[in-house]
């Protein structure tokens, strides 16, 4: 992917905000649920982002976080209502698929993606997400804490997920549905017309990912090993990497990256998944939106590894130290206790440097080494 930026900041108290880019995998519209927007709710807000004495408890210098105004801290403070976010995590759909075929498993680990498969938490936490989301600033890219601001990383990636963070990145551009439908008949070796069936009924340049389950299963039965690895792995992305608002669909173009497998084990993956989980957090910030897409496994396991004096984490007996830090953790309806945004936003109002955990991969670093290329802080 041609990133103008990449949000690569280590985990300290920066200030320095990071470029943003425009997001190249969203390129159409999609059949996907609405978000229930507020009304203008900010107009006093706003209107104070234009004052030179800034906002009430908020920024003194409305220069230097310039969409202040329509951020959800400002509803907060004027004491309106803010539902929990509705979140979009479709790690369990990854999970009843299960794994590949046998054909296609060594080809999807050398692409490597196959940590995608087991790195899903079940439940998302809700009242503990929206609670950091509320903290999340678009402009510096990073959560603003009493303890300063902190960022998830690169070494967060690479540590949680295991997936590659140095490589190449892969141009998504935009695509006609004409466009579309060749693809889909090209690399899942459907007909036209089911093609433009699917596509038509998706709206866009969408499919079902239930319709890539199918297609998955026909070409397996069929024996077409590289048809049902383009399936099995265009379905892995719209699940878990790319997971857009829908629950439903996902975006054709990332069967582009596949086209090549030689080349699809060069990408980086995992500076992929860390820039799409800083878009949707960008979008969850505002005030008007009350939805989460994006990686929320990397989000939530990146809160439960940082964070333990603000949430009660539930560790896996089983754990593999082999496997991603992020398969350490367990966040099942049973597991999960139904504690609200607010009093996860007190918890986090009372935090202090002793309760952060600033490192909690120096024993994993055995297992996965850390790279420099996560202390990159600058501009792209």
């Amino acid at each position: 992917m041609e990133f103008v930026r990449q949000h690569l900041q280590i985990m300290a108290r920066t200030r320095g905000p990071i470029a943003s880019a425009r997001r190249q995998w969203e390129v159409a519209p999609v059949a996907e649920d609405v978000p229930v927007v507020a009304g203008d709710v900010h107009t006093q807000g706003a209107e104070a982002g234009h004052d030179a004495e800034g906002f009430p408890s908020g920024p003194c210098d409305p220069l230097v976080l310039t969409e202040y105004g329509d951020h959800v801290a400002v509803s907060i403070w004027n004491r309106e209502e803010r539902p929990e976010l509705k979140l979009f995590s479709h790690g369990r759909k990854v999970q009843k698929f299960g794994r590949p075929a046998p054909e296609i498993e060594g080809l999807v680990d050398a692409i490597g993606l196959s940590p995608l498969i087991v790195c899903s938490v079940e439940i998302g936490d809700r009242g503990l997400i929206s609670a950091f989301v509320e903290r999340w600033h678009k402009e510096t890219s990073s959560f603003h804490l009493p303890v300063g601001e902190v960022t998830i990383t690169l070494d967060d990636v690479a540590s949680l997920l295991h997936l590659p963070i140095i490589g190449a990145f892969h141009t998504f551009e935009p695509l006609h549905v004409d466009e579309v439908v060749l693809m889909l008949v090209e690399l899942l070796e459907v007909s036209g017309e089911e093609a433009r069936i699917e596509t038509t009924q998706c709206h866009g340049a969408y499919v079902r990912l239930s319709w890539l389950r199918d297609i998955y299963q026909r070409r397996c039965q069929a024996g077409h090993w590289t048809v049902a690895a383009h399936a099995y792995l265009l379905h892995l992305l719209g699940c878990i990497l790319f997971a857009n608002k829908s629950a439903t669909h996902v975006h054709v173009v990332f069967l582009d990256a596949f086209r090549d497998f030689s080349q699809s084990g060069s990408y980086a993956w995992g500076a992929s998944a860390l820039l799409h989980m800083y878009d949707h957090l960008n979008d969850a910030c505002k005030s008007g939106d009350r939805q989460l897409a994006g990686y929320i496994t990397l989000l939530q396991c990146w809160i439960y590894e940082h964070f333990p004096s603000v949430v009660e984490r539930l560790t896996d007996p089983d754990y593999d130290e082999l496997s991603p830090r992020a398969c350490r953790w367990i966040a099942t309806k049973a597991s999960l206790k139904s504690i609200s945004a607010s009093t996860y936003r007190q918890r986090l109002d009372g935090l202090r440097i002793p309760d952060v955990c600033w490192m909690p991969y120096g024993e994993h670093q055995a297992v996965w080494e850390f790279d420099l290329i996560s202390c990159f802080s600058d501009h792209l």
